[in-house]
């Protein structure tokens, strides 16, 4: 695991120039990679090459990087890892007549053998792993940036001087245009190291951001900045750069693609059978995560998914397995016990990691360099806190993150397809009328009836959110589709454009999602989650809190084999007996009793409402005054100041909708 970067100036500059400037790039990362750096120019070509290494595999100066393939035809920055390498390194010897001379064992190696001996797109096509790659061709002198097919590791490119982004932004066709060299790297800060960067704020990104927390998709916060796609990669040539126009990159593997080959197999429709499958795929998912030079443990937070694969790593290992979970001072948001249970009954080696609500709070302010760009999932804090104080103990981790998109866990996956069959029946002008009726009435104004009305009802029927539940009904009501449904559900702020000065884009939230033909309902939720929420939140929240730290994070349910077997599986089976996530329970249940795990689903929460009140209070206020709303006038600052008068009055349930503006405007000061 390791940061990339690098930059292609056909222009050309000086020797000292040029280093100075990846200098300056790789430092800006040097948190993905302390172990060391490396620099590597092409002269007369304009590429320059910069790595940061954290080694875990093949922890000798054979291992560091950039790297030369043994022909001399190929240098490669790589950030990742590819966890069947040795049975690569098997086929392109079987592949090539003559004896393939290795010095030494690093996957990186492997890589530059198989793109020799295969080329790119069908080297890629043969690896397993999570990976970002930049690939200089001497020969062809072009560079090719490559994704793995999930998305796990990051890849930003662009141009120093931005002026269109890509797909969703002003280049309907993909492509990515500006001026000055192009740039390119794990992190956005090494891009906005390089001394010719000019950075301006793609406007157009923020009503998605303010929808769904996080900068999605194919674009970036700035304007002629795109993220690689997942299963996809870009060549660009010399005279790309000097255009000012970068091609759209191209899908090597695309999980829609993988999905329908899945179901087009017979399916797994045998609970026997699909539990078994999954079992197989996921054992040996596991079993290759376990592959590392230094120390290894797991997150265990004792719910299914982490349990699951602490579970087949104990039942493969030859000595307790070290895993780790966080306890919080909050017992409203400590699950720490739950965990320790299930680590007693497989016998790990457990650690509960004790933070207090002090630590989180203290992380708040470096949230903009953690992500680089606006990201507002607060879990984000739990996240790099349980991240850091792993990492004093491994410095690899396996997590149980992608069972729910997979396998069916979030309980918009039970509900959506339920509750429209129900408000299907009403026509749309006689659920929009009672929408409108029921948010006459201010969410906090139902909850004052609920605080004085409720002392009549039993206490199973007291709700302390009524008001908001109901206004959540409202929009429900609302929609125009079972799309639309879900794109609600699925958003932190179902009214983005109402946060902005100026007009939204007038989009209905249906056309956020595609449309996909012959995926029932619950298959089309799974696959929409898998390309956008994981893609854009999970994965990103976990791979800038841990790299923050140092901490590699192995993902052993994001696995061609696992997705594989997951979609063999009718949705009729992920969703069985009203539960979620059936065929990965009965699998845990096989290795832990039932009643260690059957519980109410806690999620990885902080807080917030109350700290927003009390001790971020200061913290707040200050970025919501007058002039620091003034830095960002797209945003309308009256709606902005009035929504926060009334979260500090108690009048509703704002703290998500605000923490979105707050770290947009937190980044602004720190990157705008």
């Amino acid at each position: 695991m390791c940061g990339l970067t690098g930059f292609l100036d056909p222009a050309g500059t000086s020797e000292q120039a040029a280093y100075h400037a990846i200098g300056r790039m790789t430092s800006a990362i040097t948190h993905r990679g302390p172990d060391s750096e490396g620099h590597w120019a092409e002269e007369g070509a304009g590429l320059v090459l910069g790595h940061r290494r954290l080694s875990i595999l093949d922890l000798s100066p054979a291992g560091h990087q950039p790297m030369h393939s043994a022909c001399g035809r190929y240098v490669i920055a790589f950030n990742g890892e590819i966890y069947n390498h040795l049975d690569v390194r098997c086929e392109v010897r079987g592949a090539r007549r003559e004896e393939v001379r290795w010095r030494g064992h690093s996957d990186t190696e492997t890589l530059l053998a198989a793109f020799t001996a295969w080329g790119v797109e069908e080297t890629l096509k043969r690896c397993v792993g999570m990976f970002a790659i930049a690939l200089w061709d001497r020969q062809k002198r072009t560079l090719t940036l490559a994704r793995d097919r999930f998305g796990e590791k990051p890849l930003y490119y662009g141009f120093a001087q931005g002026l269109g982004s890509a797909q969703g932004h002003s280049n309907e066709d993909g492509s990515v245009t500006g001026r000055g060299p192009l740039l390119f790297g794990s992190e956005l800060k090494s891009l906005m190291a390089h001394p010719e960067w000019q950075g301006t704020l793609a406007n157009e990104a923020l009503e998605d951001y303010l929808r769904f927390g996080c900068v999605g998709g194919e674009a970036s916060i700035f304007q002629g900045v795109a993220k690689l796609p997942p299963g996809s990669l870009v060549t660009i040539t010399q005279a790309d750069v000097q255009a000012g126009r970068l091609p759209a990159p191209v899908h090597w593997w695309s999980a829609e693609q993988a999905a329908r080959e899945a179901m087009a197999e017979q399916p797994l429709d045998s609970p026997q059978t699909a539990i078994t499958a999954v079992e197989e795929a996921l054992g040996d998912s596991v079993r290759n995560r376990m592959l590392a030079d230094v120390p290894l443990g797991a997150f265990l937070s004792g719910g299914v998914d982490s349990s699951l694969i602490v579970a087949l790593m104990q039942s493969q290992a030859e000595r307790p397995v070290r895993t780790f979970s966080v306890g919080f001072d909050d017992a409203r948001y400590d699950e720490s016990s739950h965990a320790e249970a299930v680590a007693r009954h497989l016998g790990t080696e457990h650690l509960t990691l004790q933070a207090t609500s002090r630590m989180a709070l203290d992380l708040v302010p470096s949230l903009p360099d953690l992500y680089d760009e606006p990201f507002a999932d607060s879990s984000q804090l739990p996240t790099a806190l349980v991240s850091k104080l792993t990492r004093k103990h491994v410095t690899v981790a396996l997590s149980g993150d992608a069972g729910d998109e997979l396998f069916g866990g979030y309980n918009r996956h039970l509900w959506v397809p339920r509750i429209w069959h129900k408000i299907r029946r009403l026509p749309l002008p006689a659920r929009r009328a009672l929408a409108a009726t029921l948010k006459t009435i201010p969410a906090h104004r139902y909850d004052t009836l609920m605080r004085h009305g409720g002392r009549l009802l039993p206490k199973r029927l007291r709700m302390r959110t009524f008001g908001e539940k109901l206004h959540k009904l409202a929009a429900v009501l609302e929609s125009s589709s079972e799309r639309a449904l879900f794109a609600g559900v699925a958003s932190m702020n179902r009214e983005p454009d109402t946060l902005l000065a100026g007009q939204g884009s007038g989009k209905p939230p249906e056309a956020l999602f595609p449309a996909l033909a012959k995926f029932d309902s619950v298959e089309w939720m799974l696959l929409m989650d898998t390309l956008h929420y994981m893609v854009d939140d999970v994965l990103v929240k976990v791979d800038r809190a841990s790299m923050a730290s140092s901490l590699e994070v192995r993902v052993p349910f994001l696995d061609p084999e696992v997705f594989h077997a997951a979609w063999r599986i009718p949705s009729a089976l992920h969703l069985k007996e009203g539960q979620g996530k059936w065929v990965l329970r009965q699998l845990l249940f096989r290795h832990v009793p039932r009643e260690l795990i059957e519980r109410p689903k806690m999620g990885f929460a902080i807080p917030l409402d109350a700290w927003l009140r009390g001790p971020l209070r200061d913290w707040a206020e200050e970025l919501l005054s007058t002039a620091s709303l003034a830095e960002l006038p797209m945003l309308d600052a009256g709606v902005v100041r009035r929504l926060w008068q009334a979260h500090l009055k108690g009048q509703g349930h704002h703290a998500q909708q605000l923490w979105a503006v707050l770290q947009l405007l937190a980044w602004q000061r720190r990157w705008g």
